[in-house]
């Protein structure tokens, strides 16, 4: 009888999709910090050195405007050529530091806050080559290679900030190249976006070219959708005059920046894990005093990064434990110290998209989100050391990202979760879960649901094609290249640029 017909929208339909929660059961900027790699003990240790090398041994080759302002703030000459930071400025500069602040995207919807437990993945990387499509062979990168791996990552959810992955070698002119890598970010996606200025000069007019897409004079600064990635430090402990420069350019026009320090392991910096870290922290460190004396509280990402040699050749290694354990150790530090952590991981030494690859991206990005990074660069899309970049790669890691996320997420216990009347439910009816409620609701709350992974039975996967994890990835990316191609900038915006701007694609 129609009488007896369970209505739809009744109290229990309402009560599972509540429970439901979010399409996405596990987002970006998850809480991390569940991996701790140091003790405090060794922690403090490793401060205390890094603040002792800056006192006693201190910096070299400091540009002279950065002298002149270091040592108004404090700092001291040792007389022979290096501007020594005592630790009370160095004290000074970590507790007026930025500790939070919001990485702006020019759809406000899709803005990061940096900085606490959160974890993001992000891009970095300066790659050369490119893992062609079509061919499955490296060749050289190029600026319509920026434009797709640009409108790829701006569907990928996990790819929280984009910086450019690969550089555009058919550019030749210096400036040229600067503007056409910030024109192919801001015309293809809305997220916060990152890149590099090769000399100081070329920061003002570009500021004018954002400008136009932040829409008049002044409204870029008012809200910086772009940030610098600049490593005014060189290792082993001193300045680099050209980089320096670039500082004071993105201070004097409010861009955010990460000041990167990427020592390497046996070669710029000690071969022991631990003396590593005091130094790679007192360089970083040096950054921060520098930014911080030049305007106290300006936004920038501490980004120590550890990079690792193969003490047997001499190679860079992107890929080894030593890597994963090192940055992590990285992002604890920074945590402990309370400051916006920048780290690296998946920076795979594999060439091909194979099982190394899989095996080196999953355990030092994995490392890099337990141990709580706020921004873990060149998490996506990198292959051969950062020498390579992939749009497969790109597609395969912000999957395996998901899974790190919902790792991250962990566990809610509750009476509703641990259910014990539907444990008891199910067992006295039907005897399994299958049907009930609970289960329904769990489905979407609790569990991501891979897309490029294959979990049919061998049989299935054989009739299917016995397709690889590679050829489904080059499908997907493919799908979106030829699908995606947003233009974020009017028609009327893409006029002002060209015609001021030797944009060439």
């Amino acid at each position: 009888m129609t009488g007896n017909r369970r209505k739809g929208g009744g109290r229990k339909d309402r009560l599972a999709q509540r429970a439901a929660g979010p399409a996405n059961p596990c987002p970006p900027g998850q809480r991390g910090g569940q991996y701790r790699p140091l003790s405090e003990p060794e922690i403090i240790a490793i401060y205390r050195t890094a603040l002792r090398l800056l006192a006693e041994l201190g910096m070299g080759e400091v540009p002279d405007r950065l002298r002149r302002d270091l040592l108004a703030a404090g700092a001291q000459e040792n007389g022979r050529g290096r501007v020594l930071i005592p630790e009370a400025l160095t004290e000074a500069c970590i507790a007026k530091a930025a500790k939070r602040f919001v990485l702006h995207g020019r759809d406000p919807a899709r803005s990061i806050e940096v900085g606490g437990d959160r974890v993001h993945f992000g891009t970095g990387g300066a790659a050369v080559q490119v893992l062609d499509i079509d061919s499955g062979h490296y060749r050289a990168a190029t600026l319509r290679d920026l434009h797709d791996f640009t409108r790829l990552q701006d569907r990928l959810t996990n790819v929280s900030w984009f910086t450019r992955c690969c550089i555009a070698t058919d550019v030749e002119d210096p400036f040229a190249l600067d503007v056409n890598t910030v024109h192919a970010l801001i015309r293809n996606t809305t997220k916060p976006v990152a890149t590099a200025f090769t000399l100081a000069s070329h920061v003002a007019p570009i500021v004018e070219m954002l400008d136009i897409a932040a829409g008049g004079t002044g409204a870029f600064s008012k809200r910086p959708f772009v940030k610098a990635h600049i490593s005014p430090v060189i290792s082993p402990m001193r300045f680099g005059e050209d980089a320096v420069d670039v500082v004071y350019e993105c201070v004097a026009h409010n861009i955010p920046m990460s000041c990167i320090t990427a020592a390497q392991s046996g070669a710029t910096a000690p071969a022991t894990l631990a003396g590593f870290l005091a130094q790679s922290l007192a360089e970083t460190l040096a950054s921060l005093v520098m930014v911080n004396v030049i305007r106290p509280g300006h936004p920038m990402v501490f980004s120590n990064w550890p990079f690792v040699i193969d003490l047997r050749t001499g190679a860079f290694s992107g890929g080894g434990g030593e890597v994963a354990v090192m940055n992590a150790a990285s992002a604890q530090i920074s945590n402990w110290l309370g400051l916006p952590s920048g780290i690296a991981s998946s920076m795979t030494d594999a060439k091909a998209i194979d099982a190394q690859y899989g095996a080196e991206k999953g355990l030092t990005a994995l490392a890099a989100g337990l141990a709580g990074g706020n921004l873990v660069y060149e998490s996506s899309g990198m292959t051969a050391a950062l020498l390579g970049a992939s749009f497969e790669a790109f597609v395969l890691d912000d999957e395996m990202h998901s899974a790190i996320y919902r790792m991250l997420r962990g566990i809610e216990v509750s009476d509703e979760t641990l259910g014990f009347d539907a444990i008891c439910e199910a067992i006295l009816a039907d005897g399994h879960f299958l049907g009930a409620a609970q289960t329904h609701a769990a489905m979407e709350r609790d569990y991501h649901y891979p897309t490029l992974a294959d979990r049919d039975s061998p049989g299935a996967w054989a009739e299917a094609g016995s397709e690889d994890a590679w050829t489904r990835a080059r499908r997907r990316a493919r799908a979106i290249l030829s699908e995606h191609d947003p233009r974020y900038l009017s028609d009327a915006q893409e006029v002002a640029i060209r015609a001021r701007f030797p944009v060439v694609y």
